[in-house]
């Protein structure tokens, strides 16, 4: 089952104004990939605690990390390599603070883009969409974040479908974690992401939950 292998967190923020950039989490994220580089620069990415646990969660679905790699190790990978950080929009480059700073994945959506409830599953055998970069991403039995329209997001990339763009006005986080990961120490990441996106794009929260 995928809650034996899978805790996730999930935010949702209302009355956002995303702007095209937000100077601070720009900055937060430069520092960041920064304090990184000095810690980790000289050793192999797979000894560096926070990827260990993510890479946990891929090998407890039946995924190779190193082939298939979570959207935090990714930035991860960027920062060590002194590459720029992605700079997309407020909501996202926010996102992706969260992200470099937990070194977990996360997945980021526009909520109004949401049909009903969201379901967090393996894909099945024919399923898949659009990325935001326009790439066939294929979900057969990976983590999906789904809803009455069918999959929309992973821990590796989000769909254009629910991309976040200046127009967005409600936003609907996730934190992927595995199992084992501890309840408290989540909901501490959750407050630090929602202030990290009240700071960027102002909102109200008004969700907030951990499961299982």
């Amino acid at each position: 089952m995928l809650a034996d292998a899978l805790r996730v967190g999930t935010l949702r923020l209302d009355r956002v104004r995303v702007p095209a950039r937000d100077d601070g989490t720009t900055a937060a994220l430069n520092r960041e990939a920064a304090r990184l580089r000095t810690a980790y620069e000289d050793l192999a990415v797979g000894s560096i605690p926070g990827v260990r646990a993510a890479r946990e969660l891929y090998h407890a679905i039946g995924l190779d990390p190193t082939k298939t790699r979570p959207s935090s190790e990714a930035l991860l990978r960027r920062a060590l390599r002194r590459k720029p950080m992605p700079a997309v929009n407020g909501a996202v480059d926010a996102a992706n603070l969260v992200s470099l700073t937990l070194l977990l994945p996360v997945g980021l959506y526009d909520a109004d883009a949401i049909r009903g409830e969201v379901e967090i599953r393996r894909g099945r055998p024919d399923e898949g969409y659009r990325g935001v970069d326009d790439a066939e991403v294929r979900l057969a039995g990976r983590i999906a974040v789904c809803d009455d329209d069918g999959p929309f997001g992973n821990p590796t990339r989000d769909s254009r479908r629910t991309r976040v763009t200046e127009a967005t006005t409600s936003l609907r986080f996730v934190l992927f974690a595995p199992a084992a990961a501890d309840a408290g120490a989540l909901r501490t990441a959750l407050a630090g992401a929602e202030a990290a996106f009240t700071r960027a794009v102002g909102g109200e929260p008004v969700e907030a939950a951990i499961a299982p």
